[in-house]
């Protein structure tokens, strides 16, 4: 019974940290990372709305913000700009 209640509260453990990990798309769905020597990847942590939300975490640190390079923006992509030609 004892290893029943175990081996119950494992695969419980497993599946709450599965259903409760945030995906690979909802971690990058931020337009700017901070990255440098606290940062392991060289994506870094992306989870800023604004440039000075990261610019005020790494504040102190030898950390930098850059933009997120897998960032797709939600706004609409406006048309290019004709140009006429010279008369």
């Amino acid at each position: 019974m004892h290893k029943f209640l175990l081996a119950a509260s494992c695969i419980g453990a497993v599946a709450s940290c599965a259903v409760l990990a945030p995906s690979a798309a909802q971690a990058r769905d931020y337009p700017y990372c901070i990255k440098g020597a606290d940062y392991g990847s060289s994506v870094g942590d992306c989870s800023f709305d604004t440039y000075q939300q990261c610019q005020a975490t790494a504040s102190g640190r030898f950390d930098y913000c850059d933009a997120n390079p897998f960032y797709a923006s939600k706004q609409p992509i406006a048309p290019p700009i004709r140009r006429r030609g010279r008369y």
